[in-house]
C-alpha cells in the first residue's frame, strides 16, 4: 500500500538538512527547515525588516504579516512547498522559500521539475553571505526533491539580490517582464558553482580564524583570585607578551569591591563590561562552561578558547558534552578552539596576542603551527625555540571539535606574515577536503605535516570523527598527492619547516658538499644518496681552514650552475697554537651568511659539531624583519655567476667510494624518471596570494647530524619539483569521453542495484562485471566455466587454443604456486591430461571451480583497483601482481579523480617500477596503454560512486597493448559526499 502523505517520508521532518555555516564576516548561523513552531519566530523576523526590504519581497508594501500568511509560511510538506532560515541565537535572520510549479507557473507536484524561489534576509544582517548561504542549501534540497531550475522574480531595483542570482555560478537566463526581472536558475552544479562555493567557503572560514587570532579585546573567565591556575596564568601571559587590545578578567567569584586584577579591569560578568568583547578564554571547570558560554553568546563574543578539560577525551558521556558544547556556541554564531586547548597565540606586531599556557610569547617569524596536542605544542614551540625560530602564528585545537587544520589551512593559505604552515594532526575529520585545501595551499607555500596514531587504526581519546581503514602508507601518498610535506616525527618538521622558511627552493637534486672534516663529508654524502639527491664529491677544506676559507667555498659552490643546493659541513678548526678553536661560531656564521647573501639565490643547510654559539649565530638573522621574498614561478633561478678558483692548497676534493660514484638515478633503482608526473594541483588564479619564496638567505638552518640536514633537504627538493610541476595540472584526455557510455552504466547500474539495494552491497558476477567495465572501454578477457573435462575442452574449442586452465576457489585464485594455474595449453590432449593433473592434486572440480581462459600475449602481471574509503574518498591504486604489492607492499596510490600526470605518476612510483621499462635488457612494456586503463578505471569510479570497489587482477603489460585477464567489481548504495554538498561545518 502507498503511503498517505501524512505517512510519506518525504514529509516527516528532514533533519540532514540541518547545517551550521560560515558566514562572510567568520561568524556562524544555523540553517535549518521552518517548522509549524516558527510562528513566533517569523513574525518577530519579518516586524525587524525594513520596509524597504519587504517592499522588495513582495512588490508592494507589505508592513505586516497576516495570520494566512504565516500558516502558509511555516506549513510545508518538504517535498513541493519548502522553507529554510536561518537563525542566530534561535532567531530567525533570513528565510528562503521554493514552491514547485508547473510550466504556466501554477503549483504543482512532481514530475514538475521547477520551483519559484524567493528570499528574504534582516537589514542588520546583510552583506553578511546569509542569502548566499541560503541558495546553495535550498539548490541541494530542491535537487534532492527532483527540482532542476528555479524561477525568481526580482524588482530591477534589488540590486542585492541579483547579484547573488548572478554571483552563484549556475548556468542562468534573464528577461524584463512587467517590471520585474525574470531569472531562471538551472540547479545542475557547473565548475564554476563549485568554485564559487569553495571560494566562499575559503574567504568565510579564513576570516573566523582571523577573528579569533586578532581580537581586539580578550576576556579570561575563571581568572584566579591568587597566583597561579590555568586562568590567572593565561592573564599574565596575555600581559607580558604585550597584548595590543584591552583585557578583562572575568570571575563570578570576585569581591563586589575588586575592581582591578595585575592591572587590568576585573568582572563578575561580561554584562559588567561596557563594550563587546571579541574573545573569551573559558578557564572554569567543565560543569560552568555552559553558563559562561551563554553569558558570552548573550553579550556578542566573536569566539571561545576553551581550556577547560573534562570532554570527550573523558569517554562517550564527555563527547556528548562536548558536542553540546559546539551546539551551544555555534548557536550564539560563535566558533571555539578547544575545549582542552592550549591556546593561541600570534605575534604579529599589531596584535601581540599570547592567550596560551606557553609561559613565554615566541619571536615573530614565518612559520604558522597548529597542533590538535597541548605536550606537542609544549614539545614544538620549545623545540623552535631552541633553534631561534619565530612564529608568525599558533593553535593548540585540544579535542578538535569546531576550528581544525582544515580551517587553519584556509587561515594559512592567504596569511601574508605565514610562510610555512606546520600541522601536528591525530585525526582528519575531512580527508577528501583536507587534501583539497592542502593542495591548493602548498601551491603558494610549504605545508609540513605530522600525523600521529597512525597504526593504531582508532583516533586518539576526544576526536569523534571517521576512522579511515586505508594503511598508513596510503594515507603518506595522498598527502603527497596533494603536495603535502609528509614527515614521521615532529622534530623532522622542526627540521624541514626552518630550511623552508628561510631558505630558497632549490632547482634540482644536485648538492653541494663543502667543510673541514673529511668524514662528516662522506657521512653527508651518503646520506644525500639515501634521500635519493645527486651529491657532487664532497670538497674537504682541512682542519685548517678558516671562516674565510668557508666562505670563499661556500661563494664557489653557489655560485656553480651545476649545483642546486649546498650543504656545509663544520667541526671545531685548529688554531695558530694547534688548539681546536669551539668558541668562534658567530665569526663562522657571518662569514657562511655573507657568502649565501652575495651568491645566487640557493638553499644552504649547516651540519656542525661541537662549535660553540654556530647554531645560534646562524639563526641571528633578525626574526622580526619582513619577509624576504618576492613572487617568483620556480622557473628557474638567477643565473650562475663564474666560479672562483678554489682556496688555494687548502681544498681538496674527496672523492667518494667507487661503487658511489654513478652519479644517476638508476643507483637507486628508480623508473626512469619523466616530466609528466606532478600530482594534479590548483593553479594559483588571479585572487590567490602570489607565490612566494626567499630569494635570499638570511637565518641559516644548522642541524647537529648530516642525517637530518640531508632529509630536510631532501623534502625540499621534493616539494620544489612538485611546485614546478602543479604549475601545470594534468587532465583527463577528451579521447575518453568518446568511448565511455556513462548513461548506459549508470542505467546498468540502477538495475544490478534493483529497486531496494542491500546497504552492505553486492559482488557481481563474471558476465556482469565484463558489461559494467566494457561500457568504459575496459575489456575483460572471457572465461568459460569447466565443471568437468568435457565442459573444458569444449570451452576450449570456442575460444580457440592454446588456453589456460585456472581455478577460482578463492583460497586457489591467482596461486600458480600451488599449482591451480595451468598454461599454454596448445591442444585438447594437452587440456584433458592438465584437467586430470589439477583434480588429482587439489580436488573435485566443485571444489576448484576451474575455468577455461585463452591465452594472452607476454608481459609483465600487474593489479589495477579502485576503492572508497569511509574517510578518505575513492582512491586509485597500482601494483605489480603477486609478491610486490601483496608480500613487499609495493603499491602506489592516488586520489580519484586521477589526471594523465597522476596515471603517469602512479605507475613510475612503486620501486619496482624498472620491470616496466626494460629492465636488465626486457623489453619494454606498452606503459601509455597501462595509462588510459588506470585513467579508465578513475573516471569509472568518479562517474558512478555507486562502483565502491573493482579490482583487476591480473592485467598482463604486453610490448604492446594490454590485458585484464580477471575483474571484480562490488555495488553499493553511494555513501554520502560532504565534499560536494552545500557549505556546512562538521559535527564531530
Amino acid at each position: 500500500m502507498q503511503p498517505t502523505p501524512e505517512q510519506s517520508p518525504h514529509h516527516a521532518y528532514p533533519d540532514h538538512w540541518e547545517a551550521d555555516v560560515v558566514l562572510r564576516d567568520g561568524g556562524t548561523a544555523r540553517i535549518r527547515p521552518i517548522t509549524t513552531d516558527d510562528a513566533e519566530r517569523l513574525v518577530s523576523f519579518y516586524e525587524q525588516v525594513s520596509d524597504e526590504s519587504k517592499y522588495y519581497r513582495f512588490f508592494a508594501p507589505y508592513p505586516r504579516l497576516s495570520d494566512r500568511d504565516v500558516h502558509r509560511f511555516t506549513h510545508h510538506d518538504y517535498v513541493d512547498r519548502v522553507g529554510l532560515a536561518v537563525t542566530i541565537g534561535g532567531e530567525f535572520i533570513g528565510t528562503v522559500r521554493y514552491d514547485r510549479i508547473n510550466e504556466q507557473g501554477r503549483p504543482a507536484s512532481a514530475p514538475a521539475d521547477e520551483a519559484e524561489v524567493a528570499f528574504l534576509v534582516q537589514d542588520a544582517h546583510q552583506g553578511r553571505g546569509v542569502a548566499s548561504a541560503l541558495l546553495e542549501h535550498i539548490a541541494a534540497v530542491a535537487r534532492e526533491r527532483g527540482i532542476r531550475r528555479f524561477a525568481a522574480e526580482v524588482l530591477p531595483a534589488n540590486t542585492k539580490m541579483i547579484k547573488v542570482f548572478r554571483d552563484a555560478g549556475y548556468t542562468q537566463q534573464r528577461s524584463f517582464e512587467d517590471g520585474s526581472v525574470h531569472l531562471t536558475l538551472d540547479l545542475e552544479p557547473t565548475e564554476k558553482s563549485l568554485a564559487v562555493q569553495r571560494g566562499r567557503e575559503q574567504r568565510a572560514e579564513a576570516r573566523s580564524v582571523q577573528r579569533l587570532l586578532a581580537p581586539g579585546s580578550v576576556a579570561v573567565i575563571g581568572t584566579g583570585r591568587t597566583p597561579g591556575g590555568v586562568g590567572r596564568t593565561v592573564l599574565r601571559n596575555l600581559l607580558a607578551a604585550g597584548f595590543t587590545g584591552r583585557t578583562y578578567a572575568v570571575n563570578r567569584a570576585f569581591d563586589e569591591g575588586l575592581t582591578t586584577l595585575d592591572g587590568v579591569p576585573a568582572h563578575r560578568s561580561l554584562g559588567e563590561i561596557d563594550e563587546r568583547v571579541d574573545l573569551a578564554v573559558i578557564a572554569v571547570p567543565a560543569h560552568r562552561v555552559p553558563e559562561a558560554v551563554a553569558d558570552c553568546g548573550e553579550h556578542g563574543v566573536q569566539g571561545l578558547v576553551v581550556l577547560s578539560a573534562g570532554y570527550a577525551e573523558r569517554g562517550s558521556a564527555g563527547r556528548e558534552l562536548q558536542r553540546e558544547l559546539v551546539r551551544q556556541a555555534r548557536s550564539y554564531g560563535m566558533r571555539i578552539i578547544g575545549p582542552n586547548a592550549f591556546g593561541i597565540i600570534n605575534t604579529a606586531e599589531s596584535v601581540r596576542l599570547n592567550a596560551s599556557l606557553a609561559p613565554e610569547s615566541p619571536a615573530r617569524g614565518r612559520i604558522g603551527l597548529f597542533t590538535q596536542s597541548g605536550a606537542i605544542g609544549i614539545a614544538l614551540l620549545s623545540g623552535l625555540h631552541r633553534r631561534g625560530a619565530g612564529l608568525s602564528s599558533f593553535i593548540s585545537a585540544g579535542n578538535r571539535a569546531d576550528v581544525s587544520g582544515n580551517d587553519f589551512l584556509q587561515y594559512s593559505f592567504e596569511d601574508p606574515d605565514t610562510d610555512v604552515a606546520l600541522l601536528y594532526l591525530e585525526s582528519l575529520g575531512n580527508p577528501r577536503k583536507f587534501t583539497r585545501l592542502a593542495r591548493r595551499t602548498a601551491a603558494v607555500k610549504p605545508v609540513v605535516v605530522v600525523k600521529g596514531a597512525r597504526h593504531s587504526g582508532t583516533n586518539p581519546p576526544g576526536h569523534a570523527v571517521p576512522v579511515s581503514r586505508i594503511p598508513d602508507a596510503t594515507v603518506s601518498a595522498l598527502m603527497r598527492q596533494a603536495g603535502v610535506i609528509r614527515v614521521d616525527t615532529v622534530t623532522e618538521m622542526v627540521d624541514a619547516g626552518l630550511l623552508l622558511a628561510d631558505q630558497p627552493l632549490p632547482a634540482g637534486p644536485r648538492v653541494a658538499i663543502l667543510g673541514n672534516s673529511e668524514s662528516l663529508g662522506l657521512l653527508t654524502y651518503d646520506a644525500c644518496l639515501a634521500e635519493g639527491l645527486r651529491p657532487r664529491p664532497p670538497v674537504d677544506l682541512t682542519t685548517a681552514a678558516s671562516p674565510q676559507d668557508f666562505r670563499d667555498a661556500l661563494a664557489e659552490a653557489l655560485a656553480d650552475g651545476t649545483c642546486d643546493a649546498v650543504i656545509v659541513t663544520a667541526i671545531p678548526w685548529v688554531g695558530e697554537n694547534g688548539n681546536a678553536e669551539t668558541g668562534d661560531g658567530e665569526v663562522l656564521a657571518a662569514a657562511l651568511r655573507g657568502a649565501a647573501a652575495g651568491g645566487p639565490a640557493k638553499p644552504v643547510a649547516v651540519v656542525h659539531v661541537e662549535i660553540g654559539g654556530l647554531a645560534e649565530a646562524l639563526a641571528a638573522a633578525s626574526s622580526t624583519a619582513a619577509p624576504r621574498t618576492r613572487p617568483t614561478t620556480l622557473a628557474g633561478r638567477p643565473a650562475a655567476t663564474p666560479g672562483t678558483t678554489a682556496p688555494g692548497a687548502s681544498a681538496t676534493t674527496v672523492t667518494p667510494p667507487t661503487s658511489l660514484t654513478t652519479d644517476t638515478t638508476a643507483t637507486t633503482g628508480t623508473a626512469p624518471t619523466t616530466d609528466t608526473t606532478p600530482p594534479t594541483a590548483a593553479t594559483p588564479t588571479p585572487d590567490t596570494p602570489p607565490t612566494t619564496t626567499p630569494t635570499t638567505p638570511g637565518r641559516i638552518p644548522a642541524y647537529p647530524a648530516a642525517e637530518r640536514a640531508v632529509r630536510a633537504m631532501a623534502e625540499a627538493v621534493k616539494y620544489a619539483q612538485w611546485r614546478r610541476q602543479a604549475a601545470t595540472p594534468g587532465k583527463v584526455p577528451e579521447f575518453l569521453d568518446d568511448t565511455i557510455d556513462e548513461p548506459g552504466t549508470a542505467a546498468l547500474i540502477d538495475t544490478l542495484l534493483g529497486p531496494a539495494p542491500d546497504p552492505r552491497g553486492r559482488p557481481l558476477a563474471h558476465d556482469e562485471v565484463r558489461e559494467l567495465l566494457g561500457r568504459y572501454g575496459i575489456p575483460v578477457r572471457p572465461t568459460l566455466p569447466a565443471p568437468d573435462a568435457e565442459a573444458a575442452v569444449a570451452a576450449a574449442a570456442r575460444l580457440g587454443y592454446p588456453v589456460a586452465l585456472k581455478t577460482t576457489a578463492p583460497h586457489l585464485r591467482h596461486r600458480a604456486d600451488l599449482g591451480g594455474v595451468r598454461l599454454d595449453l596448445p591442444d585438447e590432449e594437452a587440456l584433458r591430461r592438465a584437467y586430470g593433473e589439477l583434480t588429482d592434486l587439489l580436488g573435485k572440480p566443485a571444489e576448484l571451480l576451474p575455468v577455461v581462459q585463452a591465452m594472452a600475449p607476454r608481459g609483465v602481471d600487474t593489479v589495477a583497483r579502485a576503492s572508497i574509503d569511509a574517510a578518505a574518498g575513492a582512491i586509485l591504486s597500482f601494483g605489480l601482481a603477486g609478491a610486490p604489492s601483496e608480500l613487499l607492499g609495493d603499491t602506489a596510490h592516488r586520489l580519484v579523480p586521477a589526471t594523465d600526470r597522476d596515471a603517469a605518476e602512479l605507475i613510475r612510483s612503486i620501486k619496482a617500477a624498472p620491470v616496466l621499462f626494460g629492465w636488465r635488457g626486457s623489453a619494454p612494456v606498452d606503459t601509455a596503454a597501462l595509462e588510459e586503463l588506470l585513467l579508465r578505471l578513475s573516471r569509472l569510479v568518479d562517474d558512478h560512486p555507486e562502483v565502491v570497489s573493482v579490482a583487476l587482477e591480473p592485467v598482463v603489460v604486453a610490448p604492446q597493448g594490454i590485458t585484464v585477464l580477471g575483474a571484480s567489481v562490488r555495488l553499493a548504495p553511494p555513501p554520502p559526499r560532504g565534499d560536494l554538498g552545500p557549505r556546512r561545518l562538521p559535527n564531530y
